[in-house]
């Protein structure tokens, strides 16, 4: 077993985002590692949520992605960088450069950045999504720092969020078939970037992050009938039927359009590619869907 509390002692690391679940997994994560918490350092625009994670003895540095200064500051005496992608709908380009420009002239040596699984030779365009991606990606690498990429999958722990919250009573309708993905839990994803962050051999590499087993929503459907032994009828509709339904719920159509974009890149087998970096990263395999919903269901 690796002792991450020795591997590179004295390195300073910087996790943005620690307000989000991803960036404070992170941070969990690096803490479950052993790494001092006087190594790590979280980066929050959002003051008034950073307590719990000042409790446990991590510094908590103030630092907006939209305000240059305020990343030059944060980023003092910094060597890594975990740069926690910023939401949708926030101009993600911009955000992404600042950080960037701001790690290298603060000094920073490495920068790891999360971006979204994209399927070798697609052309496909996730709205708010792709297009900085590909932005960030470039500003990286042309930048002379060290650098990470990691590509996610669609999270385990929301996938509920694309259908009905009683699939046991209304079923599955979805505007997606038989096209596979290969989720992961957030945890596992955060798991993923401490080990990145606190040991050697990652420098100028990317890690396509897929989980360990390919689904359909046809076959949540399946895994959640056989959980309960009560069937959970699926249904292929189209997109324009999902959008509608998504807005009769009170949702804007820019975000139910979003939403959707998410559910036909699953079904293009966008997010499919297993690559076992993941598993290699964690040594073991990525927890079931079955696993997952039977933890979290009463």
């Amino acid at each position: 077993m690796k002792d991450y509390s020795t591997t590179q002692r004295d390195e300073k690391i910087l996790v943005t985002g620690v307000t989000g679940s991803m960036g404070k997994a992170t941070v969990e994560q690096l803490l479950k590692k052993g790494i001092l918490a006087s190594r790590i350092i979280g980066l929050s625009r959002k003051k008034e949520q950073i307590e719990d994670l000042a409790n446990q003895g991590v510094e908590v540095r103030f630092g907006d992605y939209f305000d240059y200064n305020s990343l030059l500051s944060a980023f003092e005496g910094i060597d890594k960088v975990m740069l926690t992608s910023t939401v949708a709908f926030t101009d993600r380009s911009t955000q992404h450069f600042n950080a960037i420009t701001a790690a290298r002239q603060a000094g920073v040596k490495h920068v790891v950045y999360m971006a979204v699984m994209r399927k070798e030779g697609s052309g496909r365009i996730v709205p708010e999504v792709t297009e900085s991606d590909l932005f960030t990606e470039q500003v990286l690498k042309s930048s002379d720092l060290d650098y990470t990429i990691v590509y996610h999958p669609p999270f385990t722990d929301v996938l509920s969020l694309y259908f009905d919250p009683n699939p046991y009573q209304n079923g599955i309708k979805v505007p997606a078939n038989n096209g596979k993905m290969a989720p992961a839990t957030r945890d596992e994803l955060a798991e993923a970037h401490a080990i990145i962050l606190s040991t050697p051999g990652h420098k100028k590499k990317m890690y396509s992050l897929g989980g360990s087993q390919a689904v359909s929503f046809a076959d949540i459907a399946q895994i959640l009938s056989e959980i309960k032994g009560q069937p959970v009828p699926f249904t292929t509709i189209t997109t324009e039927a999902y959008i509608d339904g998504i807005v009769a719920k009170g949702v804007p159509l820019q975000v139910a359009e979003f939403l959707t974009s998410w559910i036909t890149a699953m079904e293009g087998g966008e997010f499919e590619y297993q690559s076992g970096d993941l598993e290699r990263l964690l040594g073991r395999k990525t927890k079931t869907l079955k696993a997952y919903f039977e933890s979290t269901m009463d």
